[in-house]
């Protein structure tokens, strides 16, 4: 029993050390190349209206959700956040598939080189990835706490 709790915290620690690099590093490559990020933003079919904002708000997010996985006692949290925030970039990829003739790419650094297909199949692992995260993590905020007979 101890070894399968060892094994859930160490997955949940790991998976937690990926999206943490992962959103730093998405975040910090739209933040350093901000005009470009700024320009593919504005060019979207599907947000064009709201991408003063977006270009403020996907940063910010993806640095806060990095700070919530870093602490403990949030870690739950930042994983759900993760969990959720991941489902709206691979929503946002099948319309921008399904619905738009124009397909503007505002992702940074590596992730921009990879084809639409790719990256929303990439999106789709993550969205397993933090799932099964949140269903490992310690304790288990799914399930009901067990009740101490005094």
């Amino acid at each position: 029993m101890q070894s399968a709790t060892s094994f859930k915290n160490s997955f949940t620690l790991l998976v937690s050390g990926f999206f943490i690099l992962l959103f730093i590093y998405a975040s910090v490559s739209k933040l350093m190349d901000f005009p470009s990020f700024n320009a593919q933003l504005a060019q979207s079919p599907l947000i064009t209206g709201f991408s003063g904002w977006i270009i403020w708000i996907v940063p910010s997010l993806e640095i806060l959700i990095a700070i919530l996985l870093s602490i403990d006692r949030l870690r739950i949290h930042g994983l759900y956040a993760s969990f959720s925030i991941m489902i709206m970039f691979t929503a946002y990829i099948i319309a921008i598939l399904n619905f738009s003739e124009f397909i503007p790419c505002s992702c940074g650094g590596v992730l921009q080189h990879m084809s639409w297909k790719t990256h929303l199949a990439f999106n789709i692992s993550l969205v397993a990835l933090a799932a099964f995260a949140i269903l490992s993590s310690e304790p288990n905020q799914l399930q009901k706490p067990k009740e101490q007979k005094t």
